[in-house]
């Protein structure tokens, strides 16, 4: 028996004649959570919506379990899916309890007291079941309408943007919470986020969008360190391309030496390319012909996020231990420690950021 929740084949949906999302295909299997992540228009809500069945698709098909949901020809009403919803703004009924809300789905369930005490200590909320959704905070809301998708059993749970309306540190704890919650249910989950580092947290695999393709469906590790696309390389995580030149399949001379890589590119030797060096990426080296200006510095408690300028004008990050302290202006010596090199072939200008300005990084910990 295959262990395929959801599967999604050449789907095409959109609004009004308007195509927005084209010829998408991934699959996720049982028990896992899966995320569609990408800037704000790029098809991951519209996705979302023709899953639980609310949008019609013109193109390809959509499966749980196996069977047919949607096709261009072919649509199972949203109560028949067994497709559970989070939405953004909760949705719970302010006139009914924590409780009540929690058993809504499940009214006729001969045992759905059992089920809401079950789901009301699950979600850490089993002493406020008589409270109504006025009374509680957004935290302890997200977590009833949680706990209320959850009730009856779905085969599949859809979030869509969950934690946006909780501040950074709330945020952060919930979507923690929530990862555990699923797994201890072993519910299957697919969750829509423009935050990287929520999708990084909480998600088994990731699906990254660009106006309605899927640029690459795979691990958090992967996307980092193995992107399929120059707009993956330059979404996730933080970085900057430097054009270099392939000596071998793996060898690349750049500004800042030459670089050998963990794996063989299928480009002719000779080749211009552009390499993603993340912060990571460069350490410090006393002695190192290899130097650099800090021209910007930003303190992240255990870590210092510092800009660097090369000889040659172009821009790196590095990130370094606190403890390690440099002050702006000061030429440091540096090398490349890219076991993970990442190299596309050449295009359009060198040395583009690859992520916000440095000034941007602790802004609201969103990727975008």
């Amino acid at each position: 028996m295959s262990d395929i929740v959801l599967e999604l084949n050449n789907l095409a949906c959109g609004y009004g004649g308007h195509k927005i999302v084209d010829d998408l295909s991934l699959h996720l299997r049982a028990g896992d959570i899966g995320c569609l992540l990408g800037p704000s228009g790029c098809g991951k809500t519209t996705t979302l919506r023709s899953i639980a069945g609310f949008e019609p698709i013109t193109a390809g098909e959509i499966r749980l379990l196996g069977k047919v949901l949607s096709s261009p020809t072919h649509t199972v009403p949203p109560e028949q899916r067994r497709i559970g919803m989070v939405f953004q703004d909760y949705a719970l009924f302010p006139h009914l309890n924590v409780a009540e809300n929690i058993a809504f789905g499940i009214a006729k369930h001969p045992e759905r007291k059992r089920i809401v005490d079950e789901l009301l200590a699950l979600v850490k909320l089993d002493r406020l079941g008589k409270r109504y959704p006025h009374e509680l905070s957004g935290g302890q809301q997200q977590r009833v309408a949680l706990a209320r998708a959850l009730a009856p059993e779905p085969k599949l749970l859809l979030l869509d943007e969950p934690f946006s309306n909780l501040d950074g540190d709330l945020r952060r704890r919930l979507s923690a919470e929530v990862r555990d919650i699923l797994k201890a249910r072993g519910t299957s989950a697919l969750l829509v986020t423009h935050d990287q580092h929520e999708a990084f947290a909480v998600c088994d695999q990731v699906g990254v969008l660009r106006e309605g393709q899927l640029q690459q469906w795979d691990t958090p590790y992967n996307l980092y360190h193995e992107p399929a696309t120059p707009f993956v390389a330059s979404f996730i995580g933080q970085g900057y391309f430097i054009r270099g030149q392939l000596l071998t399949p793996d060898t690349v001379q750049t500004e800042v030496g030459v670089i050998r890589g963990n794996r063989a590119y299928q480009l002719p030797g000779g080749s211009a390319v552009d390499v993603l060096l993340r912060p990571d990426d460069i350490v410090g080296q006393e002695g190192s012909s290899q130097t650099a200006i800090i021209t910007g510095k930003v303190f992240l408690g255990a870590t210092t996020l510092y800009r660097l300028q090369l000889p040659t004008g172009s821009t790196l990050e590095a990130i370094f231990p606190s403890h390690d302290d440099h002050l702006l202006g000061e030429e440091l010596g540096i090398r490349v420690a890219a076991d993970h090199l990442v190299v596309f072939a050449a295009q359009g200008s060198v040395n583009v950021s690859a992520q916000l300005p440095l000034e941007q990084v602790l802004q609201d910990g969103s990727s975008v």
